[in-house]
């Protein structure tokens, strides 16, 4: 018997992403975002989601590709994690898609800085690959998991 998962898809710079479809809150339209200063450049700013404040990371700044063209309006891919609920900028929304795990393998070798460490690993599609994002590493913008780790390496 073969396994499926079940992905919310995106696109961000032309590569096809995916997420856990359970750890996704909802998608909308771009949202009017509240600067934040002094944060990291990945994040844009604050989002008011029905009275609910969620922060809103920029996929293209946090993977570390071309800035998005200014005429264009990001997506929120909006996520639960521990913390609450944070929302991934993404240049477009794709579908909710089941893949076979017998198709999953381990992170490409040619992937190079942060991505590496936020792509958890890829499908084989018939026509592109499915690169599946680690959300809590993604929206651990200020390597809380990495100061943990040598917190507890130094102990």
């Amino acid at each position: 018997m073969t396994t499926s998962h079940q992905y919310c898809t995106f696109y961000v710079d032309g590569l096809f992403f995916g997420v856990d479809v359970l750890r996704v809150q909802e998608v909308i339209k771009y949202q009017d975002m509240t600067r934040v200063p002094l944060a990291s450049n990945v994040v844009s700013g604050l989002i008011n989601l029905r009275g609910q404040i969620v922060t809103a990371i920029d996929l293209r700044r946090r993977l570390v590709l071309r800035e998005r063209p200014a005429d264009q309006l990001p997506m929120n891919v909006v996520v639960r994690t521990d913390d609450g609920a944070v929302s991934l900028l993404v240049d477009e929304i794709g579908d909710v898609l089941e893949v076979d795990e017998s198709t999953y393998e381990r992170p490409p070798e040619n992937l190079n800085g942060v991505a590496r460490q936020l792509v958890r690993g890829v499908y084989k599609l018939k026509d592109r690959l499915l690169l599946i994002i680690d959300t809590d590493q993604t929206v651990d913008v200020h390597g809380k998991a990495a100061i943990a780790a040598a917190s507890a390496n130094a102990a």
